[in-house]
């Protein structure tokens, strides 16, 4: 791992994933979250303080990145929250089947390489009538906006620790065996348009 990627990168992602219509999105999707919850790309844990602590359990925090981890433990110890890390990416979750009652992903799903795998092992390991619940920026719905995401996505990408700017959320996540019960989506005001076309919901297992 590289200096950049151990330590700049995190504090990067980090500025970038806490900004306030960011941080207004977490709030949307977060606290519906319940029982013994998987977190797919922790982070740094910029959603512990969304989380409703009454009806959670416990949560999963599946974060591959040593760097964010490490970023993490501010967070962690102003929390009530029961955190326990998993330390492998997202398309290997060493849970059993039917473990989790939530999953939240946010803002995440755009640098997982192996997305196809990692929603697999999402429904794998999500009981049956549990939630998906997603925040995640992606393809824009213009024409102009989604030229300009496929021609800057290959330099960004390199920069950002992965991350796509032009993933179409939607059609990954119903293609992979989940069915769309809860969406929205918008451009987040004070984001540049390539990076700022969200899309927010709710999923269950079809």
């Amino acid at each position: 791992m590289s200096i950049y990627d151990r330590y700049l990168l995190p504090h990067l992602l980090d500025l970038a994933c806490n900004t306030k219509p960011v941080r207004y999105q977490r709030r949307k999707v977060v606290p519906q979250a319940h029982g013994r919850v998987l977190e797919i790309g922790m982070g740094s844990g910029l959603n512990l303080p969304y989380y409703n602590a009454d009806n959670v359990e416990m949560i999963w925090g599946l974060e591959p990145s040593e760097g964010m981890r490490e970023k993490a433990q501010k967070n962690l110890a102003h929390s009530p929250l029961n955190v326990e890390w998993l330390d492998l990416p997202g398309e290997e979750i060493p849970l059993e089947d039917n473990s989790a009652d939530s999953i939240v992903l946010t803002f995440t799903l755009c640098t997982i390489p192996g997305w196809q795998q990692a929603l697999e092992q999402m429904r794998r390991v999500l009981k049956p009538g549990g939630d998906l619940l997603f925040a995640e920026h992606g393809r824009a719905p213009d024409h102009k906006v989604r030229a300009r995401q496929d021609r800057y996505n290959p330099t960004w990408k390199k920069f950002a620790g992965g991350c796509n700017m032009n993933r179409p959320i939607v059609e990954m996540i119903s293609d992979s065996g989940f069915q769309i019960k809860q969406l929205d989506s918008a451009y987040l005001p004070s984001t540049p348009k390539v990076l700022g076309f969200n899309y927010w919901g709710r999923a269950v297992i079809r």
